[in-house]
């Protein structure tokens, strides 16, 4: 969503951090394509003059720190600013347990996947027993969604097919979120514009009924500028608590993620980036500020890797890239492992570095379409790729649906792989290695497993 934007704070920054000493004029430029960057993303015109002025002033006046130029320093003070105006320090959720959320917003928004991605979020944060109520009951399938999600993610689950009385079903919600000893609630309520009188009302009593710990505004980041008009309305409605914003993956501008804030001052939790469940994160200020500045999130990489990677196959798979044992089982576990975290786009944005780095649109549809063509093969296949002959490899893409021609591209990138890993043993694969480490990577050999590209991104092996 932030391409335009970083593109051009990037350039600015770079522009700045050559600079030995600071002028009256260079600043002035500087801080002109600063404001210029935040107007074209749809950021509100007063809130970019104010990030501007605010900027300016620590400027002004500020001591250059040993051993920084000044051009670094005022990229930290940007950097800084930066994570002040998303809200820095505020998305910390209310403790209580067990925790009830209502889900409020417009029309197609996205509360209903939010809802099933924050209970299982959640659930990964301590959250035992989450459950989720399906109180949209005006859009078609809205119920079934909310269930399919639901059973797919572990989630508790209540609804009621033979009523539209959104308050009964909020309390047969708590009932049975009460009998199972549910210590997370999430209740999905349906789109409503805020100028919907009557069913702002119903949301209103809604929530009096349900008594929410959380109220969090569903908005679509796309919105731009308007995101902030339906987040005020919300709030003057049902006193929000926080905001999700939602399809942050998108082309569109970003403008609202940096408004919506200081407008509002109802603070962003959470932020969806895609739509697998994978793709939903805790809102953290500061590192959205440095993936806007293009130097990228590794601390949020390395928690999805913790959370999502089982450590007894990373060290296996450690071992055996080690010893150079490396094959296409382990390739497929390997795909696995990296379709857990999350989409290619969303992982490379947390690259330093990449994240504007342009990815093929099909970058995840190749690795689906890889691992069809692996679990096409038998096991003796897999594990012994020289038995792939013009025969197994014509049943093989006959299986998976694909042409002969991919079935040998994978099997060409597979060598390459097998190729580099024993590059990477004995004496110089160690001292490869240690370079990598002291790079700051994550230290694992290799290219991110099925995207057809054969390269880019650190392989799971370790962290």
């Amino acid at each position: 969503m932030f391409e335009s934007l970083s593109d051009k704070l990037s350039s600015t920054l770079r522009n700045l951090r050559g600079v030995g000493k600071l002028s009256d004029e260079n600043m002035a430029d500087a801080l002109k394509e600063v404001r210029t960057a935040l107007l074209s993303a749809d950021v509100h015109f007063k809130v970019a003059r104010q990030f501007v002025d605010r900027i300016q002033e620590k400027v002004v006046g500020q001591d250059v720190l040993k051993g920084v130029t000044p051009g670094q320093q005022i990229i930290k003070i940007i950097s800084d600013e930066l994570a002040t105006l998303l809200g820095e320090g505020e998305t910390q959720l209310n403790p209580k347990k067990p925790l009830k959320v209502l889900m409020v917003g417009l029309h197609g928004s996205g509360k209903t996947t939010s809802t099933a991605k924050l209970a299982t979020l959640l659930k990964k944060k301590g959250y035992r027993v989450p459950h989720v109520v399906a109180c949209d009951v005006y859009r078609p399938a809205a119920i079934d969604q909310l269930e399919v999600l639901a059973k797919a993610n572990g989630l508790g689950f209540t609804c009621d097919r033979g009523t539209q009385d959104v308050l009964a079903i909020g309390k047969k919600g708590l009932a049975e979120a009460k009998a199972t000893k549910a210590d997370l609630v999430v209740f999905d309520t349906a789109g409503r514009l805020q100028i919907d009188e009557d069913l702002i009302a119903e949301v209103k009593k809604l929530r009096d009924i349900v008594q929410p710990d959380e109220v969090f505004l569903v908005a679509d980041g796309a919105l731009g500028q308007e995101a902030v008009n339906v987040a005020k309305a919300f709030h003057e409605a049902v006193s929000l608590t926080g905001l999700i914003l939602t399809k942050l993956d998108g082309d569109a501008r970003g403008g609202a993620a940096l408004s919506i804030k200081s407008i509002t001052d109802v603070p962003i939790k959470f932020i969806g980036l895609g739509e697998k469940v994978e793709d939903f994160e805790i809102f953290h200020p500061d590192r959205l500020a440095s993936r806007i500045l293009g130097m990228g999130d590794v601390v949020s990489l390395v928690e999805k890797a913790q959370e999502n990677v089982d450590e007894g196959e990373a060290e296996r798979m450690a071992e055996k890239l080690r010893k150079g044992d490396f094959n296409l089982e382990d390739f497929m576990a390997q795909m696995q492992q990296v379709k857990k975290m999350g989409s290619v786009s969303s992982l490379t944005s947390m690259l330093p570095g990449m994240g504007n780095m342009k990815i093929d649109e099909n970058a995840d549809k190749s690795m689906g379409r890889n691992e069809a063509i692996l679990q096409s093969m038998t096991k003796q296949e897999r594990q012994r790729p020289g038995i792939l002959n013009g025969s197994r490899r014509m049943r093989i893409a006959n299986g998976a649906g694909v042409k002969v021609v991919e079935v040998n591209q994978l099997l060409k990138q597979f060598q390459q792989m097998q190729k580099m890993m024993k590059m990477m043993k004995g004496s110089k694969g160690r001292k490869m290695m240690k370079k990598m480490q002291g790079m700051g990577g994550p230290g694992g050999p290799g290219g991110m497993p099925g995207m057809g590209g054969g390269g880019g991104m650190p392989s799971l092996g370790k962290w």
